[in-house]
Protein backbone atom coordinates (compact mmCIF):
# COMPACT_ATOMS: atom_id res chain seq x y z
CA UNK A 1 0.00 0.00 0.00
CA UNK A 2 1.47 3.43 -0.96
CA UNK A 3 2.14 5.98 2.42
CA UNK A 4 -0.82 8.35 2.47
CA UNK A 5 1.97 10.92 2.75
CA UNK A 6 -0.56 13.58 1.47
CA UNK A 7 -3.39 12.25 3.86
CA UNK A 8 -5.85 15.25 4.10
CA UNK A 9 -4.01 17.82 1.64
CA UNK A 10 -6.06 19.85 -0.74
CA UNK A 11 -4.46 19.91 -4.27
CA UNK A 12 -5.40 22.23 -7.30
CA UNK A 13 -4.21 20.24 -10.93
CA UNK A 14 -3.94 23.59 -13.07
CA UNK A 15 -3.04 21.45 -15.81
CA UNK A 16 -5.09 19.70 -19.09
CA UNK A 17 -2.34 17.38 -20.69
CA UNK A 18 -1.56 13.90 -18.24
CA UNK A 19 -4.03 15.49 -15.60
CA UNK A 20 -5.78 12.04 -15.20
CA UNK A 21 -1.74 10.65 -14.21
CA UNK A 22 -0.79 13.36 -11.82
CA UNK A 23 -4.25 12.75 -9.95
CA UNK A 24 -4.22 9.26 -9.69
CA UNK A 25 -0.73 9.97 -8.45
CA UNK A 26 -1.78 12.19 -5.80
CA UNK A 27 -4.94 10.59 -4.70
CA UNK A 28 -2.73 7.03 -3.99
CA UNK A 29 -0.99 9.03 -1.37
CA UNK A 30 -4.56 10.52 0.07
CA UNK A 31 -4.61 13.91 -1.54
CA UNK A 32 -8.33 15.70 -2.44
CA UNK A 33 -7.87 17.08 -5.68
CA UNK A 34 -9.38 19.39 -7.75
CA UNK A 35 -8.84 20.23 -11.40
CA UNK A 36 -9.14 23.84 -13.01
CA UNK A 37 -6.94 23.54 -16.04
CA UNK A 38 -5.36 27.23 -17.27
CA UNK A 39 -5.41 26.27 -20.94
CA UNK A 40 -6.27 23.75 -23.25
CA UNK A 41 -4.92 21.69 -25.85
CA UNK A 42 -5.87 21.92 -29.59
CA UNK A 43 -5.77 18.29 -30.65
CA UNK A 44 -3.20 17.83 -33.56
CA UNK A 45 -5.55 15.07 -35.47
CA UNK A 46 -7.42 17.69 -36.50
CA UNK A 47 -4.94 20.38 -37.59
CA UNK A 48 -5.28 20.30 -41.73
CA UNK A 49 -1.91 23.02 -41.55
CA UNK A 50 0.14 20.04 -40.25
CA UNK A 51 -0.67 17.40 -42.60
CA UNK A 52 -0.19 20.12 -45.23
CA UNK A 53 3.35 20.86 -44.02
CA UNK A 54 4.27 17.49 -43.63
CA UNK A 55 3.46 16.59 -47.49
CA UNK A 56 5.61 19.47 -48.58
CA UNK A 57 8.33 18.50 -46.24
CA UNK A 58 8.19 14.86 -47.84
CA UNK A 59 8.11 16.82 -51.33
CA UNK A 60 11.55 18.42 -49.95
CA UNK A 61 13.16 16.94 -47.59
CA UNK A 62 14.91 19.13 -44.83
CA UNK A 63 18.61 18.48 -43.65
CA UNK A 64 17.64 18.97 -40.06
CA UNK A 65 14.91 17.86 -37.77
CA UNK A 66 14.45 19.16 -34.22
CA UNK A 67 12.24 17.66 -31.84
CA UNK A 68 10.99 20.14 -28.97
CA UNK A 69 8.80 17.35 -27.09
CA UNK A 70 7.83 13.69 -26.91
CA UNK A 71 4.51 14.14 -26.72
CA UNK A 72 4.61 16.58 -30.03
CA UNK A 73 6.75 14.02 -32.04
CA UNK A 74 4.72 11.33 -31.18
CA UNK A 75 1.64 13.12 -32.33
CA UNK A 76 3.49 14.28 -35.28
CA UNK A 77 4.07 10.67 -36.46
CA UNK A 78 0.21 9.77 -35.21
CA UNK A 79 -1.21 12.58 -37.30
CA UNK A 80 0.72 10.87 -40.55
CA UNK A 81 -0.47 7.90 -40.06
CA UNK A 82 -4.03 9.17 -39.90
CA UNK A 83 -3.56 11.28 -43.11
CA UNK A 84 -1.60 8.08 -44.70
CA UNK A 85 2.12 9.72 -44.67
CA UNK A 86 3.55 7.62 -42.28
CA UNK A 87 5.53 5.62 -44.23
CA UNK A 88 6.70 8.33 -46.47
CA UNK A 89 7.44 10.45 -43.11
CA UNK A 90 9.16 7.51 -41.12
CA UNK A 91 11.66 7.91 -44.34
CA UNK A 92 12.39 11.68 -44.46
CA UNK A 93 13.29 11.31 -40.42
CA UNK A 94 15.80 8.71 -41.21
CA UNK A 95 17.89 10.54 -43.70
CA UNK A 96 17.53 13.51 -41.49
CA UNK A 97 19.77 14.65 -39.23
CA UNK A 98 17.52 14.83 -35.77
CA UNK A 99 18.18 17.61 -33.23
CA UNK A 100 16.49 17.08 -29.50
CA UNK A 101 15.44 19.42 -27.18
CA UNK A 102 15.82 17.02 -23.73
CA UNK A 103 15.47 13.26 -22.91
CA UNK A 104 12.25 13.11 -23.31
CA UNK A 105 12.16 13.88 -26.96
CA UNK A 106 15.12 12.12 -27.61
CA UNK A 107 13.28 8.84 -25.81
CA UNK A 108 9.96 9.46 -28.35
CA UNK A 109 12.61 9.39 -31.44
CA UNK A 110 14.31 6.47 -30.46
CA UNK A 111 10.66 4.92 -30.05
CA UNK A 112 9.98 5.54 -33.31
CA UNK A 113 13.03 3.64 -34.04
CA UNK A 114 15.01 6.30 -35.36
CA UNK A 115 18.39 8.01 -34.28
CA UNK A 116 19.13 11.34 -32.71
CA UNK A 117 22.64 12.80 -33.84
CA UNK A 118 22.14 15.24 -30.72
CA UNK A 119 20.54 16.15 -27.28
CA UNK A 120 19.96 19.17 -25.41
CA UNK A 121 20.47 17.99 -22.04
CA UNK A 122 19.35 21.58 -20.22
CA UNK A 123 16.15 20.71 -21.95
CA UNK A 124 15.80 24.44 -23.03
CA UNK A 125 15.72 26.02 -26.17
CA UNK A 126 18.39 27.91 -25.76
CA UNK A 127 21.08 25.23 -25.77
CA UNK A 128 19.71 23.37 -28.88
CA UNK A 129 19.83 26.87 -30.69
CA UNK A 130 23.45 27.67 -29.79
CA UNK A 131 24.25 24.24 -30.60
CA UNK A 132 22.88 24.46 -33.95
CA UNK A 133 24.15 28.31 -34.63
CA UNK A 134 27.98 27.45 -33.97
CA UNK A 135 27.92 24.50 -36.10
CA UNK A 136 26.48 26.82 -38.73
CA UNK A 137 22.71 26.25 -40.26
CA UNK A 138 23.93 28.89 -43.25
CA UNK A 139 21.70 26.94 -46.39
CA UNK A 140 20.38 24.21 -44.53
CA UNK A 141 16.73 23.01 -44.68
CA UNK A 142 15.05 22.70 -40.97
CA UNK A 143 12.32 21.30 -40.03
CA UNK A 144 11.39 22.70 -36.31
CA UNK A 145 8.36 20.36 -34.46
CA UNK A 146 7.00 22.61 -31.92
CA UNK A 147 5.09 22.11 -28.69
CA UNK A 148 1.51 24.57 -27.81
CA UNK A 149 3.82 27.51 -26.42
CA UNK A 150 5.25 28.39 -29.63
CA UNK A 151 9.01 28.61 -31.12
CA UNK A 152 10.88 30.20 -28.20
CA UNK A 153 12.74 31.94 -30.74
CA UNK A 154 14.21 29.20 -32.41
CA UNK A 155 12.83 29.95 -35.90
CA UNK A 156 13.79 33.49 -35.90
CA UNK A 157 17.64 32.64 -34.59
CA UNK A 158 17.80 30.13 -37.12
CA UNK A 159 16.17 32.18 -40.02
CA UNK A 160 18.32 34.85 -39.10
CA UNK A 161 21.70 32.73 -39.56
CA UNK A 162 20.32 31.65 -43.03
CA UNK A 163 18.61 28.93 -42.61
CA UNK A 164 15.54 28.04 -44.42
CA UNK A 165 13.07 26.91 -41.44
CA UNK A 166 9.81 24.96 -42.02
CA UNK A 167 7.75 25.02 -38.41
CA UNK A 168 5.52 22.37 -37.52
CA UNK A 169 3.02 22.78 -34.27
CA UNK A 170 1.60 19.73 -33.34
CA UNK A 171 -0.61 20.97 -30.48
CA UNK A 172 -1.78 24.43 -29.97
CA UNK A 173 -2.63 26.01 -26.24
CA UNK A 174 -6.17 26.78 -26.47
CA UNK A 175 -8.30 29.09 -24.17
CA UNK A 176 -9.02 27.02 -20.54
CA UNK A 177 -12.29 25.03 -21.38
CA UNK A 178 -14.14 26.89 -18.13
CA UNK A 179 -13.06 30.62 -17.42
CA UNK A 180 -15.72 30.78 -14.50
CA UNK A 181 -13.91 27.53 -13.00
CA UNK A 182 -10.33 28.65 -13.86
CA UNK A 183 -10.87 32.49 -11.74
CA UNK A 184 -12.92 30.23 -8.97
CA UNK A 185 -9.71 28.07 -8.66
CA UNK A 186 -7.24 31.19 -8.22
CA UNK A 187 -9.44 32.82 -5.42
CA UNK A 188 -9.39 29.20 -3.41
CA UNK A 189 -5.96 29.69 -2.89
CA UNK A 190 -6.21 33.09 -2.60
CA UNK A 191 -8.43 31.96 0.40
CA UNK A 192 -5.58 29.72 1.90
CA UNK A 193 -8.39 26.63 0.90
CA UNK A 194 -5.57 24.88 -1.07
CA UNK A 195 -2.16 23.04 0.10
CA UNK A 196 -0.72 22.66 -3.23
CA UNK A 197 -1.10 24.08 -7.14
CA UNK A 198 0.16 22.13 -9.72
CA UNK A 199 1.73 23.58 -12.64
CA UNK A 200 2.99 20.95 -15.81
CA UNK A 201 3.66 23.80 -18.29
CA UNK A 202 4.79 27.52 -18.74
CA UNK A 203 2.33 28.97 -20.64
CA UNK A 204 0.07 27.13 -18.32
CA UNK A 205 1.70 28.67 -15.53
CA UNK A 206 1.53 31.99 -17.01
CA UNK A 207 -2.05 31.93 -17.58
CA UNK A 208 -3.03 30.81 -14.40
CA UNK A 209 -1.14 33.93 -12.84
CA UNK A 210 -2.97 36.07 -15.56
CA UNK A 211 -6.28 34.90 -14.22
CA UNK A 212 -5.67 35.27 -10.35
CA UNK A 213 -4.16 39.23 -11.59
CA UNK A 214 -6.95 39.39 -13.27
CA UNK A 215 -9.56 38.41 -10.26
CA UNK A 216 -7.06 40.97 -8.15
CA UNK A 217 -6.10 37.72 -5.73
CA UNK A 218 -2.56 37.59 -6.83
CA UNK A 219 -0.81 39.25 -4.14
CA UNK A 220 -3.18 37.11 -1.53
CA UNK A 221 -1.46 34.08 -3.49
CA UNK A 222 2.15 35.24 -3.27
CA UNK A 223 1.50 36.03 0.45
CA UNK A 224 0.05 32.14 1.14
CA UNK A 225 3.49 30.50 -0.73
CA UNK A 226 6.22 32.87 0.73
CA UNK A 227 4.69 31.91 4.33
CA UNK A 228 4.77 28.06 3.22
CA UNK A 229 0.91 28.32 3.74
CA UNK A 230 0.47 26.83 -0.32
CA UNK A 231 3.18 24.79 -2.33
CA UNK A 232 3.42 26.35 -5.76
CA UNK A 233 4.77 22.55 -7.32
CA UNK A 234 6.45 22.69 -10.56
CA UNK A 235 7.31 19.97 -13.19
CA UNK A 236 10.73 21.57 -13.87
CA UNK A 237 12.85 24.29 -13.84
CA UNK A 238 11.10 26.09 -17.42
CA UNK A 239 7.54 25.47 -16.09
CA UNK A 240 9.21 27.27 -12.88
CA UNK A 241 10.30 30.47 -14.21
CA UNK A 242 6.81 32.52 -14.45
CA UNK A 243 6.06 31.59 -10.86
CA UNK A 244 9.66 32.81 -9.47
CA UNK A 245 9.32 35.97 -11.85
CA UNK A 246 5.74 36.37 -9.80
CA UNK A 247 7.03 35.37 -6.72
CA UNK A 248 6.01 32.37 -5.32
CA UNK A 249 9.02 30.49 -5.28
CA UNK A 250 8.08 26.88 -6.64
CA UNK A 251 9.14 23.70 -5.75
CA UNK A 252 10.59 21.87 -8.45
CA UNK A 253 12.98 18.59 -9.38
CA UNK A 254 15.63 19.66 -11.61
CA UNK A 255 14.62 17.45 -14.32
CA UNK A 256 11.11 18.06 -15.55
CA UNK A 257 9.28 14.23 -14.86
CA UNK A 258 6.01 13.95 -13.38
CA UNK A 259 7.40 11.08 -11.49
CA UNK A 260 10.31 13.49 -9.99
CA UNK A 261 7.78 16.32 -9.36
CA UNK A 262 5.51 13.92 -6.68
CA UNK A 263 9.09 12.62 -5.52
CA UNK A 264 10.02 16.49 -4.63
CA UNK A 265 6.26 16.86 -3.24
CA UNK A 266 6.26 13.94 -0.99
CA UNK A 267 9.97 14.77 0.08
CA UNK A 268 9.37 18.59 1.14
CA UNK A 269 6.34 17.70 2.80
CA UNK A 270 8.17 14.97 5.17
CA UNK A 271 11.53 17.14 5.58
CA UNK A 272 9.02 20.56 6.30
CA UNK A 273 6.04 18.28 8.45
CA UNK A 274 4.20 20.66 10.37
CA UNK A 275 2.68 18.41 12.77
CA UNK A 276 2.82 19.28 16.54
CA UNK A 277 2.35 17.32 19.55
CA UNK A 278 -0.11 17.14 21.54
CA UNK A 279 -1.96 15.57 24.67
CA UNK A 280 -4.70 14.45 22.16
CA UNK A 281 -2.71 13.22 19.50
CA UNK A 282 -0.43 14.59 16.68
CA UNK A 283 -2.04 17.56 14.83
CA UNK A 284 -0.84 19.09 11.71
CA UNK A 285 -2.99 21.52 9.96
CA UNK A 286 -3.85 21.83 6.39
CA UNK A 287 -6.09 23.97 4.29
CA UNK A 288 -9.08 23.16 4.48
CA UNK A 289 -8.94 20.55 7.75
CA UNK A 290 -6.33 19.25 10.25
CA UNK A 291 -5.10 15.72 10.51
CA UNK A 292 -5.14 14.11 14.18
CA UNK A 293 -2.78 11.35 14.27
CA UNK A 294 -3.50 10.82 10.58
CA UNK A 295 -7.09 11.84 11.23
CA UNK A 296 -9.27 13.80 8.69
CA UNK A 297 -11.00 16.22 10.88
CA UNK A 298 -12.99 18.58 9.02
CA UNK A 299 -13.37 22.20 10.07
CA UNK A 300 -15.52 25.62 9.52
CA UNK A 301 -13.15 28.30 8.32
CA UNK A 302 -13.47 29.74 12.20
CA UNK A 303 -12.40 26.74 13.77
CA UNK A 304 -9.68 26.63 11.57
CA UNK A 305 -8.77 30.21 12.03
CA UNK A 306 -9.04 29.57 15.71
CA UNK A 307 -6.53 26.35 15.88
CA UNK A 308 -4.01 28.06 13.57
CA UNK A 309 -3.60 30.95 16.06
CA UNK A 310 -3.40 28.63 19.12
CA UNK A 311 -1.03 26.32 17.42
CA UNK A 312 1.39 29.26 16.28
CA UNK A 313 1.11 30.66 20.15
CA UNK A 314 2.94 26.70 20.27
CA UNK A 315 1.56 26.30 24.17
CA UNK A 316 1.66 30.22 24.92
CA UNK A 317 -1.63 31.39 26.79
CA UNK A 318 -3.79 33.11 23.36
CA UNK A 319 -6.29 35.87 24.78
CA UNK A 320 -9.88 36.38 24.47
CA UNK A 321 -9.16 39.64 21.85
CA UNK A 322 -6.00 37.44 20.15
CA UNK A 323 -8.79 34.85 18.46
CA UNK A 324 -11.34 37.29 18.01
CA UNK A 325 -9.03 39.46 15.59
CA UNK A 326 -8.41 35.86 13.84
CA UNK A 327 -11.68 34.87 13.29
CA UNK A 328 -13.25 35.65 9.60
CA UNK A 329 -15.66 38.98 9.80
CA UNK A 330 -15.18 42.09 12.09
CA UNK A 331 -17.19 40.87 15.17
CA UNK A 332 -16.15 42.65 18.34
CA UNK A 333 -17.91 40.30 20.98
CA UNK A 334 -15.68 38.48 22.60
CA UNK A 335 -18.22 36.19 23.24
CA UNK A 336 -17.99 35.04 19.18
CA UNK A 337 -14.08 34.05 20.00
CA UNK A 338 -15.96 31.72 23.03
CA UNK A 339 -18.62 30.22 20.94
CA UNK A 340 -15.66 29.62 17.89
CA UNK A 341 -13.52 27.91 20.66
CA UNK A 342 -16.39 25.68 21.93
CA UNK A 343 -17.28 24.61 18.42
CA UNK A 344 -13.86 23.65 17.74
CA UNK A 345 -13.88 21.78 21.01
CA UNK A 346 -16.78 19.83 19.53
CA UNK A 347 -14.54 18.65 16.35
CA UNK A 348 -11.66 17.76 17.56
CA UNK A 349 -11.97 16.56 21.16
CA UNK A 350 -12.00 18.73 25.22
CA UNK A 351 -8.22 17.59 25.46
CA UNK A 352 -6.50 19.65 22.85
CA UNK A 353 -7.37 23.14 24.21
CA UNK A 354 -6.82 24.39 27.66
CA UNK A 355 -8.88 27.25 29.16
CA UNK A 356 -6.77 29.08 31.65
CA UNK A 357 -9.40 31.21 33.78
CA UNK A 358 -9.43 35.15 33.02
CA UNK A 359 -6.85 34.85 30.66
CA UNK A 360 -7.52 32.36 27.34
CA UNK A 361 -6.78 29.40 25.98
CA UNK A 362 -4.01 27.75 24.91
CA UNK A 363 -3.08 24.13 23.08
CA UNK A 364 -2.04 21.20 25.52
CA UNK A 365 0.88 20.09 23.90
Amino acid sequence: MVDQVLQGYAVLVTADRRAGDITAALSRRGAHVHHAPALSIVPHLDDAQLVESTQRLIADPPDVVIVTTGIGFRGWLEAADAAGLSEPLHHLLAQARIVARGPKAHGAVQQAALHTDWVAESETAAELTDFLLAEGVSGLRVAVQHHGAGSDGIDDALTHAGAEVTPLVVYRWGPPRDRHLLTESTRAVANGEVDVVVFTSAPGAAAWLHAADGAGVLPAIVEHCVRGNTIALAVGPVTARPLVEAGLGPLAPERGRLGSMIRALLAHVQEHDPTVRTRAGHVRLLATSALIDGVPVALTPSSLAVLRVLVASAGRVVSREELLGALPGSSADPHAAEVAIARLRESVGLELIQTVVKRGYRLAL
